[in-house]
């Protein structure tokens, strides 16, 4: 088993920058990749960001890149997601997300182990 603990979210204005960082423990060495995904009230899940757990590759949503960057630290086991130029529509909870396949891929049903969700909240 892998368990993912993220923190970092928190409310911020349009504009301002947070970074979201996510713990994984356990079985890490059956990670293969780790992403970020979102959900808004009422929304489905959208896959954000993902990261080789090498962090030879990544993957970025079209409506975060430029904006948003997903990294790796090996040594702390912990995934990254600095937030930039954040809109009000960037408001969701956003959960980690860890893989064992061996490709980048967007879609949530392909993630075996998920975190709790942290809450960041865009005021305009």
């Amino acid at each position: 088993q892998v368990q993912l603990v993220e923190s970092g979210g928190g409310l911020v204005q349009a504009g301002g920058s947070l970074r979201l960082s996510c713990a994984a423990s356990g079985r890490t060495f059956s990670i293969a990749v780790m992403g970020w995904f979102r959900q808004a009230p009422g929304k489905e899940r959208e896959f954000v960001a993902a990261i080789t757990w090498s962090g030879s590759s990544t993957s970025h949503a079209d409506s975060v890149k430029g904006r948003f960057t997903i990294s790796m630290d090996n040594a702390k086991n912990t995934v990254y997601l600095q937030m930039s130029s954040l809109k009000p529509e960037d408001t969701a909870v956003y959960i980690c997300a860890a893989d064992r396949s061996r490709s980048l891929t967007i879609m949530p049903a392909s993630y075996d182990y998920w975190g709790q969700g942290t809450q960041v909240t865009v005021s305009s």
